[in-house]
């Protein structure tokens, strides 16, 4: 049902539903961001220091809010990715701010590991070490294990994230390379108390396994870890692969995690993101659908399953709006092509849909990046593939290429928001409108 290039009239009415789906993601931004979501009292340590560590694309907007509600000015670190501090950028007299790289570490993510391990080690008994993490700290804290380089983490993660693994996959691999992940921060605090709240981008929630759980005990394994890079074909370097097997990269057991033990708390997720989403399109009448927050799979095979899904749904003439979160993955063929999971599932969406009339889409990474280019996301809509042929563009050429950044853009239906300062993955929204 391919149809023509949109009327005057179906260009308006596709622009209304286009805003319509735009307001759902902000949505589900504002309903997840450190203004909201953060609790309202901050660690205090009456008879030693606080010192507070945040770490992940929304760490320097979890500093701020700690900041305002803290009973004095914090001290400590804030680690985020390059371009995601708020502007005008602060200015907090006994905290340093590192701006690091994502997805693949740089030098800044290995001077940013150095300083969180001063910082906890230097803590003594009575004190307390308050983590405010949040999801891209894998890449930004990086403290290569003995006998490895920046050169060979950058690499074993640029395969694993080309290679279709989850990120509860990757996050294994990357904790047994490291001398601050799966608890070794907490280690590393020793007798201090340490309060982890989080902001989890990980379907499921575990905390372990946002930003490879720095203060958090892993029941992942070495073993496990090496079946990973087999599963997905992954050759290590010869580091890597030493590393991998050496029993001093175990990590480390629960009870060596401080013996002043320690509080962990998700205080956002993609689950609550859903939840105001749904509210909201129920009080503008739609019929909601929430698949969940936890959908994993291929990008495009998810997008060509919810294009049937929609259709059937389609059939009752209800208006209706069916949403999801997760993390989906992408296996990159075309390394030099442009785009990221939300925009591949888009794509797939688009080209299973072939037009159908009255269904519209909107896919975007909440932290407002998707994959490694500007925008967060896209939509779609009935006249997506017609005006892309209209305009010569293949659409199935360009998701087997893996350029669907690069479609999206041609066509100006790009979503572009910038840093968000929030992270709990991906949001997608399907709108079923029989008036449209």
């Amino acid at each position: 049902m391919e149809g023509v290039i949109a009327t005057e009239a179906d260009q308006v009415s596709q622009t209304s539903q286009r805003d319509k789906l735009i307001a759902l993601f902000r949505e589900s931004v504002r309903a997840v961001s450190p203004e909201v979501a953060m609790p309202r009292k901050i660690p205090h340590s009456p008879h030693g220091r606080t010192v507070v560590i945040a770490v992940g694309k929304a760490a320097a907007e979890m500093m701020r809010v700690a900041q305002d509600r803290a009973e004095q000015p914090l001290k400590g670190l804030v680690v985020t990715r390059h371009g995601h501090l708020p502007e005008p950028a602060p200015s907090w007299s006994d905290v340093e701010i590192i701006e690091a790289g994502h997805p693949y570490p740089d030098e800044n993510s290995l001077r940013a590991a150095e300083r969180a391990l001063a910082i906890a080690t230097r803590l003594e008994a009575g004190d307390n070490l308050l983590l405010l993490l949040s999801g891209g700290g894998s890449a930004l804290l990086a403290a290569p294990a003995a006998g490895l380089t920046l050169t060979d983490k950058q690499q074993i993660t640029r395969a694993l994230l080309q290679s279709g693994a989850t990120i509860e996959e990757i996050n294994c691999v990357r904790k047994h390379l490291s001398r601050v992940k799966g608890g070794r921060l907490a280690v590393a605090a020793g007798a201090a108390h340490v309060t982890t709240w989080i902001i989890s981008d990980i379907p499921g929630d575990d905390p372990s396994f946002v930003s490879s759980g720095p203060t958090v005990a892993d029941l992942t394994s070495l073993s496990d870890a090496r079946d990973i890079v087999a599963k997905y074909g992954i050759e290590p370097s010869a580091q890597i692969a030493a590393a991998l097997n050496d029993p001093a990269n175990e990590t480390p057991a629960a009870d060596a995690l401080g013996i002043a033990g320690g509080e962990t708390q998700i205080i956002a997720k993609a689950r609550d993101a859903l939840a105001a989403v749904q509210a909201m399109a129920g009080e503008q009448g739609y019929q909601v659908t929430n698949l969940g927050d936890q959908l994993q799979a291929e990008a495009r095979h998810l997008g060509a399953s919810h294009a049937a899904l929609a259709r059937r749904m389609a059939k009752d003439g209800t208006a209706r709006v069916i949403i999801s979160g997760g993390e989906t993955t992408v296996t990159v063929t075309n390394k030099a092509g442009r785009g990221g999971r939300n925009l591949e599932y888009l794509l797939g969406l688009a080209i299973a849909l072939n037009g159908e009339r009255g269904i519209f889409a909107i896919s975007c990474d909440t932290d407002g990046i998707d994959g490694t280019d500007d925008a967060a996301g896209a939509t779609i809509g009935p006249d997506t593939l017609a005006r892309a042929r209209a305009a010569g563009i293949d659409p199935a050429e360009y998701l087997a290429s893996n350029n669907a950044y690069s479609f999206f853009e041609k066509l100006g239906d790009l979503v572009i928001t910038g840093p968000t300062l929030t992270n709990v993955n991906d949001f997608r929204a399907i709108l079923i409108d029989p008036a449209a």
